[in-house]
């Protein structure tokens, strides 16, 4: 499958985080875009990038297309090539003090470039019916809880997630519980959570998650 970028060099319109491009309160039956969030490094274990690769082809497969951030480098560059080889759409969106230093993929299905961080962030959680956070650094762990963020704040009703490869992100929850247990954060933040290490079983919760009542 061939795939033609379409570079936009402008800034994306005014929107709010729970954009119209990102589906509705409770409404996952139209479930189509997932917005990962995850490392421009590949990281220590080649099977990082096993797995990232793995996520991309069952995405694909499923008939998700995928937005991120632009970049062809580390395991941002793995989600994408592996979605693109099995068949589906790749969305990035890349501000242009990085469109040199991560190198920009050049092959995705559309490649956005915006004026800064912040229009960046901003348009990958307009354009995603879901959020999902791979192994990453600190720049993958902000983008996670601003959207987690959001979502306790009511500003979308969309799933966030975690692919929990090899348990990457299980000091995080560590943490995360011992706010639950030291009484900042109610548990029913915790368990909105969508967390798996399987790419199959992270599909399933994304597609059947339903905002807290």
């Amino acid at each position: 499958m061939s795939h033609d970028p379409a570079t936009t060099p402008t800034s994306a319109p005014p929107h709010t985080p729970g954009g119209t491009l990102a589906g509705s309160p409770g409404g996952n039956a139209a479930f189509g875009s997932l917005t990962v969030f995850t490392g421009s490094a590949s990281g220590a274990d080649p099977d990082y990038t096993t797995a990232t690769r793995d996520l991309g082809a069952a995405l694909a497969a499923a008939g998700f297309s995928v937005v991120y951030g632009g970049a062809t480098v580390g395991l941002m560059g793995q989600i994408a090539d592996a979605a693109l080889e099995a068949g589906g759409e790749v969305h990035g969106v890349i501000p242009e003090v990085l469109m040199n230093r991560e190198v920009a993929h050049q092959g995705l299905t559309s490649l956005e470039l915006v004026p800064d961080m912040h229009t960046r962030k901003s348009r990958m959680a307009e354009l995603g019916d879901g959020f999902l956070a791979l192994p990453g650094g600190m720049g993958t762990l902000e983008e996670f809880f601003e959207v987690w963020t959001w979502q306790y704040l009511g500003l979308h009703a969309k799933p966030v997630g975690l692919y929990n490869v090899k348990g990457f992100w299980d000091p995080l929850l560590s943490m995360v519980d011992h706010m639950v247990a030291q009484g900042f954060m109610s548990p029913a933040r915790r368990d909105a959570l969508v967390i798996s290490a399987d790419p199959q079983d992270l599909i399933h919760q994304l597609r059947a998650w339903t905002p807290a009542g």
